[in-house]
C-alpha cells in the first residue's frame, strides 16, 4: 500500500513540475513574441551554421533580414527574398533569375521571417531549459517538441536573452541528426526605413537581362 501511494505522490510531483515548466516556458515565449509586435522594424544580422556528423556535413554562412510586420526583405545564402504583403520574389543573382509566387497565408508549416517570433505558438510542446552565460549574456532556453510525431524536427532548442527578451539563439535537432544553429550577431529595431525595401522592380531586372519566373 505504501508503494502504490508513494508511487501516486511521485506521479502528481512529476505531473506538477512538468505544468510549471511549461507554463514558465510559454510566459516567456510570449513576453518575446509581445515585444517584437511593439517594434515599427526589425532589422536582424545573423550566423548560421548546419552540422551533420554522420554525413560529414559542415556548413556555416552569414546573413541579415528586415522586417516590418508582415514584410520582409532577407539575404541568406547568396539570395535575396522579398515579401511586398501579396507576392514573394526570390532574386538569384548567380543565375540571374527571378521567382515570383503567391504567399500562402494558410501554409502554417512554411516559416518565414514575419513567424519567426511566433512560430512556436501552434505545434509545438514546450520545456524549461538551461540558462547559460553566453558572452556576457544571460540565455534562458526554451525546449520545443512537435506534437505531430511525422515531423522531421526531433527539438527545438530556443534561446532568449533574460535582459532584454530577445532570442539570441535557435538550435534544431532534425531526425536526420541534422543540427542547425542559427546565432543573431546584430540587432537593431525602429530604422528609418522605406516600404521600397520591400518591394520588386521588375522593369530593372529586366532590362538587366534576369529571367523572370512566375510560379
Amino acid at each position: 500500500m505504501k508503494k502504490i501511494v508513494l508511487a501516486a505522490v511521485t506521479i502528481l510531483i512529476s505531473t506538477v513540475a512538468f505544468a510549471q515548466s511549461q507554463a514558465k516556458a510559454k510566459q516567456l515565449l510570449d513576453e518575446v513574441s509581445k515585444k517584437m509586435n511593439t517594434y515599427e522594424n526589425i532589422y536582424v544580422e545573423f550566423k548560421y551554421k548546419l552540422d551533420n556528423k554522420e554525413e560529414d556535413v559542415h556548413q556555416e554562412t552569414r546573413g541579415n533580414v528586415t522586417m516590418k510586420k508582415e514584410l520582409y526583405n532577407v539575404n541568406f545564402l547568396g539570395v535575396n527574398q522579398l515579401y511586398d504583403g501579396k507576392k514573394v520574389y526570390t532574386i538569384i543573382d548567380e543565375d540571374e533569375e527571378v521567382n515570383i509566387s503567391d504567399a500562402d497565408a494558410e501554409d502554417s508549416s512554411t516559416l518565414t521571417p514575419s513567424k519567426f517570433f511566433s512560430f512556436y505558438k501552434n505545434g509545438f510542446t514546450y520545456g524549461w531549459g538551461k540558462l547559460q552565460d553566453m558572452n556576457g549574456r544571460k540565455i534562458q532556453f526554451v525546449k520545443l517538441v512537435p506534437i505531430d510525431s511525422n515531423s522531421e524536427i526531433s527539438k527545438v532548442l530556443l534561446g532568449v536573452d533574460v535582459k532584454t527578451k530577445h532570442i539570441y539563439r535557435l538550435i534544431e535537432t532534425g531526425k536526420n541528426s541534422t543540427v542547425t544553429t542559427l546565432t543573431v550577431t546584430k540587432f537593431k529595431t525602429n530604422q528609418p526605413i522605406s516600404n521600397k525595401l520591400f518591394s520588386f522592380d521588375e522593369a530593372k531586372y529586366k532590362e538587366e537581362g534576369y529571367i523572370i519566373n512566375r510560379l
